[in-house]
Order: C-alpha cells, then sequence, then structure tokens
C-alpha cells in the first residue's frame, strides 16, 4: 500500500472529528469565532512540530519563494471561507447532510475541468454528474420533501459552494509544497501547514477585531475546547499536506470521501441525528457518483 493512502484516511478522521468539536462550539461561539478557533490552537502546533523536525529529525529547512507564498495564502485564505460555510451549514442541516454536501467538490471538480480546461468527460462522468445532481437534490431541501425546487436552497447552495472552495484550497496547498526548494514531501508539508495556520490565525484575528469585537475572548474562554478543534485540525492539516504533497490533489480528494462515513457515524454517536430515508438515499447517490470518478480518475 502507498504511504499517501493512510495518511489520508487518518487526514479524514481527523477532519471529521474538527467538524464535530465545531458543531459542538457553534453553540458557543459564533460562525467565525468557531473558525477561528481552528487555526488559533493549530498554528502553536504546527509551528513546534516544524522545529521538532529541524532540531531533533534533522530535516533542512526547504528554500522559500514567491510562488509558494502565492499558493499558500491563496489556499489558507480559501480555507477560512470554506470552513466558515461548513461552520455555518451545520446550523441549518444535521451533520451528515452538511459534509455530504460539501463533499461535491469531487464532483464539481469534473465539471470545472471540463468547462475551463477542456477535459474529457465521457459517458460514464456524464452519468456520475447525473447521479450526483440527484443526489444534491434530495439532500438539497425538507428530508420528508425532497424536490428540484430546493436545488437552489441556502443550505443546497452553501454545501455546494463549501466544496468547490474547498477544491480551490486543495490546490492551493499542493502547489505551496511543490514550490518549496529541496526537502522531502514531510518537511514540505510541515512548512506548508505551519505558515498557512499562523497566517490564517493573524489574519482571522483582525478581521474579527473588525467584524465581531469580543469575539476572540470568547473563544479563549473556552479553550479546553477549542485547543482540541486546534488540536484535530493540526493533525487533519497535517495529513492532507503530507498527502497531497505525496500524490495527484484528485485522487487524494477522491480517497478522502470516506469521511462520508465517519460523518455518518458521527451523525448517529455524538448528535443522535436522524437520517431519514430521502437523506440516505441522497448521500449513497452522491457516493456512488465519487466512486465513479475515482475509477475514471485512477492510473491505470
Amino acid at each position: 500500500m502507498e504511504l499517501w493512502i493512510p495518511i489520508t484516511i487518518a487526514a479524514a478522521f481527523f477532519q471529521n472529528l474538527r467538524f464535530v468539536l465545531q458543531k459542538i462550539l457553534k453553540g458557543q461561539l459564533s460562525t467565525l469565532g468557531a473558525t477561528w478557533s481552528r487555526f488559533l490552537y493549530a498554528a502553536p502546533l504546527a509551528v513546534l512540530f516544524l522545529i521538532g523536525m529541524i532540531t531533533i529529525g534533522g530535516y533542512a529547512m526547504p528554500g522559500l519563494n514567491g510562488r509558494f507564498f502565492a499558493f499558500a495564502l491563496t489556499g489558507g485564505l480559501a480555507q477560512i471561507v470554506a470552513t466558515s460555510l461548513v461552520v455555518y451549514l451545520f446550523g441549518l442541516r444535521n451533520f451528515a447532510v452538511g459534509i455530504t454536501l460539501k463533499k461535491t467538490e469531487t464532483v464539481q471538480a469534473a465539471i470545472i475541468g471540463a468547462v475551463v480546461l477542456g477535459d474529457r468527460v465521457g459517458t460514464a462522468g456524464i452519468f456520475a454528474i447525473i447521479v450526483s445532481l440527484v443526489g444534491v437534490i434530495l439532500l438539497s431541501g425538507p428530508s420528508e420533501r425532497p424536490g428540484l425546487r430546493h436545488m437552489f436552497s441556502r443550505s443546497a447552495l452553501v454545501g455546494l459552494a463549501a466544496g468547490a472552495i474547498f477544491g480551490v484550497s486543495g490546490i492551493g496547498y499542493r502547489g505551496a509544497a511543490l514550490a518549496l526548494d529541496g526537502g522531502d514531501s514531510f518537511i514540505r508539508a510541515a512548512v506548508t501547514l505551519a505558515f498557512v495556520t499562523t497566517a490564517q490565525t493573524i489574519g482571522m484575528f483582525f478581521w474579527m477585531q473588525w467584524r465581531e469585537p469580543g469575539q476572540a475572548r470568547k473563544v479563549l474562554s473556552v479553550w479546553p475546547k477549542a485547543s482540541l478543534v486546534g488540536l484535530t485540525g493540526m493533525l487533519g492539516s497535517l495529513g492532507w499536506f503530507t498527502a497531497m504533497a505525496m500524490q495527484n490533489v484528485a485522487y487524494v480528494k477522491a480517497l478522502g470521501q470516506i469521511e462520508l462515513v465517519f460523518s455518518i457515524a458521527a451523525s448517529y454517536l455524538f448528535f443522535g441525528e436522524r437520517i431519514s430515508r430521502n437523506e440516505w438515499f441522497g448521500m449513497a447517490l452522491i457516493l456512488s457518483a465519487i466512486l465513479i470518478l475515482i475509477g475514471l480518475k485512477a492510473p491505470g
């Protein structure tokens, strides 16, 4: 088994656990506050991890350049926006449905690639897109009354937007790691993670001071829970960054759909949320579409 595979599965697990904790925090903090907690407590851990790799692990610091900063800042900004959308979505739909809508990023990437880059989709790809569209329709409206009119509901649009922006974030992080001068996948991922989380923490702090004065103090006041968000967020990001430094983003994101399994378990175990028959069917359709695309993307 290639190393990026278990690393990706671990990253999906920690990311799902982080979203569980953020959903819990959403009851005490604003959307911005719950989002910032993920970066605030992750940044020091990421920096310490990088220092440890250099001082104890004997890794050499890769060379930084303008291309790295451009990719890293783009990916970091996209992640802030996408994470905020997902946290907001948790207030609209149950946990598993929210994560599933976010996970449409794989299907959206195929559509964007066909329109913007002229990538060939093929009959199977078109079928996968149609299947995923039906799944989104089932998830977009009230669980007992799904329908096409709900395709443009707030929850559906927020979930789809989050998925698309997370895709941009992944490309930015892979580009940043590959732009570094020297080093293997692990040190490249550590450098990217330390820089991005630090920049995100500082940037969001000033944004919150402008938009929501006092919210930063609330995040600090709930540090026992918020620090766990930071820890799981750091571990998840380290896994994603390392996997994407080793393998194409499309393959990493495709395997990362295993997060859907974790989200269904979390929805039941942590929140006691009931998933309706239509929602089960909708999630199954989206997962089927994703698996079709994974088959089309897998190296021959």
